[in-house]
């Protein structure tokens, strides 16, 4: 495979994984240039690249910046913004779990313990079923926000130690 095609499919491919994960394609597709891209990149020659207009090209920068996997970088002598992502794997999976957790973990845990303390007859099978499948929820998604803050706050050799003596 040439490089070209393979710098496509790369691209292709890491937009098709990203939009499966509920992000925008276009975004995956931008982050996953920037990720290759051996120099900061401009917003032309990430809209030239990609084959998208000026406005979707500064939606998902804006987005990505949001997220914390790029950053903007001064070229000396240009006028021009210029944008580099965070290229340790590592670095970048803390980042978007980070976000993950914020934007969709945090609410639904939320949401979960507001409705274990909803009121009711809890000796009416209904209510019942109601609240401990609340309960199990809510104990579920506590589970899953510790393990986050447990990958977020370690090292990464320590983290996938202890994920393979979980799997043995």
């Amino acid at each position: 495979m040439k490089f070209e095609e393979g710098k496509k499919q790369f691209i292709q491919t890491w937009g098709k994984l990203g939009s499966e994960w509920g992000i925008n394609r276009t975004m995956a597709q931008v982050h996953a240039l920037l990720l290759i891209a051996p120099k900061p990149l401009s917003t032309e020659e990430i809209m030239e690249e990609l084959s998208i207009s000026r406005g979707n090209a500064n939606m998902n920068i804006r987005d990505l910046l949001g997220w914390n996997l790029i950053h903007k970088e001064l070229v000396p002598g240009d006028r021009k913004e210029y944008f580099v992502a965070e290229k340790d794997i590592w670095e970048i999976a803390k980042r978007i779990s980070r976000e993950r957790k914020r934007r969709e973990i945090e609410p639904v845990k939320n949401v979960l313990h507001q409705l274990q303390e909803v009121e009711g007859d809890r000796s009416k099978e209904e209510v019942k079923a109601f609240t401990d499948m609340m309960n199990q929820l809510g104990g579920f998604v506590d589970k899953m926000d510790k393990s986050v803050d447990i990958m977020l706050s370690s090292d990464q050799s320590w983290f996938f130690g202890m994920l393979l003596k979980l799997i043995k």
